[in-house]
Formats: structure tokens, sequence, C-alpha cells
């Protein structure tokens, strides 16, 4: 089990300097780790990796998270030499559409920040808009600075690459204004009461505790819902999927795509004006 340990700390520093953001670097632990556990004293094969994948499926998750967590596991085992061990990904037909039940719509998004000021919660409020209104990553919150917001612009640098992203002059305002408030000069706008940034943990927790007060289903509630939302906006708008994935920081468009996807209802809508039945 020590050996174990020792792998996966060798492998979380492999990935530090591969440049991976801190977020794919826990999950690739957290799924490693899981893998790790089932597995307990057996002997490690291609077989045993196999049974687990199976044994992901008859669990439950879904085929997309099976396959994530076969993906971090096939990287572990690259990195300790047992690529005999790995296993393919689970073929999946692409999507056509979203699951409404998941996705925010605006309306919803709007009511979730007139809850946040309703209830004193300026800040959260103000993060709210600041993600829905620029598409940034949550992990991302950090380069929303003061001299991001005088200048209107900010270079985020993350997972290898470098984008600079536009900020609304009424985002910049209204940080600016926030940020006099309270009494910071410089650097970044977000911060909790002992001055440190916002972890990726409590602006989860703190979207989560407004949905009861708003109204709307916690599991449509969480930062990467208002990633979505920036897009699907953007692109009703400018109809360009290179440049809504060049603002996403996507390498490829077809994660873009995925953004995009129109839920089942706004298909029916759509076979329905083609009229094609008499």
């Amino acid at each position: 089990m020590r050996d174990r340990e020792n792998q996966l700390f060798a492998f979380v520093d492999h990935l530090r300097g591969e440049e991976r953001s801190e977020g794919t670097t826990q999950k690739y632990l957290r799924d490693v780790r899981k893998f790790l556990n089932w597995l307990q004293q057996r002997m490690l094969n291609k077989n045993e990796v196999s049974n687990w994948k199976a044994q992901l499926l008859s669990d439950g998750y879904a085929p997309e998270t099976v396959n994530s967590m076969v993906v971090a596991l096939n990287r572990f085992l690259s990195f300790i030499d047992r690529t005999d061990c790995r296993v393919r990904t689970l073929r999946i037909q692409r999507k056509l559409f979203r699951r409404q039940e998941r996705e925010l719509t605006r309306s919803e998004y709007e009511r979730l920040v007139e809850t946040a000021k309703g209830t004193g919660k300026e800040r959260l409020a103000l993060l709210l808009e600041s993600i829905a209104a620029t598409g940034i990553r949550v992990s991302e919150v950090q380069y929303l600075t003061v001299e991001a917001a005088k200048t209107g612009r900010t270079e985020i640098s993350l997972k290898g690459k470098i984008r600079v992203i536009l900020l609304p002059h009424k985002l910049c305002r209204k940080l600016l204004k926030y940020a006099r408030k309270q009494k910071t000069v410089s650097g970044q706008i977000f911060l909790t009461r002992n001055g440190k940034s916002m972890s990726r943990k409590q602006i989860w927790a703190e979207m989560k505790a407004l949905c009861k007060a708003a109204g709307i289903a916690a599991d449509k509630v969480f930062p990467h819902n208002l990633r979505h939302l920036f897009a699907r906006e953007f692109y009703k708008i400018c109809r360009d999927v290179v440049k809504l994935a060049d603002i996403l920081g996507h390498s490829s468009i077809e994660t873009t795509r995925i953004y995009l996807l129109s839920t089942g209802e706004e298909h029916v809508k759509q076979l329905s004006r083609l009229r094609l039945i008499s």
C-alpha cells in the first residue's frame, strides 16, 4: 500500500509538471484512488481494469463519467509503465440533445442573481454575473482583478494556454464599485473575509445554498452551468462557433458544440415548424 501511495504522489507531481490544472490533477487522483480502493490486494492486470470499468456501469455511472475515469486511470497506468493494463473507453453515440432538467435557463439565472441581491449576498450576485457575462471557468475567477476591471480585459493562463478575455463595460463598473466598497485597491476582487482567494468548493457551496430561496432545482445550479449559459447566449448573437471556442479556451470545436446542444423539446418545436404533416 505504501508503494501505491508513493506512486500516487509521484503521479500528482508528474501532472503538475505537465502544467495540468489543479482541478484536473485532483480529479485524476480521485479516480485512480477509487480504482485502487476497489482493487485492494488483488493483482493488477488488464482483466481487473476491465472488470472495474464494467462495475462502474453496473453501479449506475453515466458512460461519459466512466470514460473520464478510464482516461485518468490509463494515464496513471502509463506513468507506472503498465500500459499492458490499459483498456479502451466506451464507444458512445454522439449526443444530439442536452438534458433539459440539468440546464440552467436565462430566467432561472436572473432569478438567482435577484435572490442573491435580495438576501444581501452582494459578492455572490456579482460573482454569478461575472461568470455568466464572460464565460470564464470557476478556476479562472482569480483573474478578475482590479487591474483587469480598469483595463476591461484580463489575460488567463491555464492548462498551458494563454487567452485574453474582454470584460463588458457595465461589469467593469460594477467590479470596481464593489472593490472600492471592500477597500481592495489592487489584485483579486473576489476574496474571503480573510483576504484569501475564494475556492471552487466555497463558490459551489454558496451557489447551492441559494437554490431553495430562488426556487430552482439544485441539480441545475453549479458554476459550469453559467459557462454553458454564456456559450448559448453568445452563439445566439454571433453564430460563430470558432470564435466562441477561442473565447471559452477550447482546443476542439467539438467540445464547444456540446455546449450548444438543444433540448429535445426545442428539437420537437423545430420539427413542427417544418409543416410536413397535413
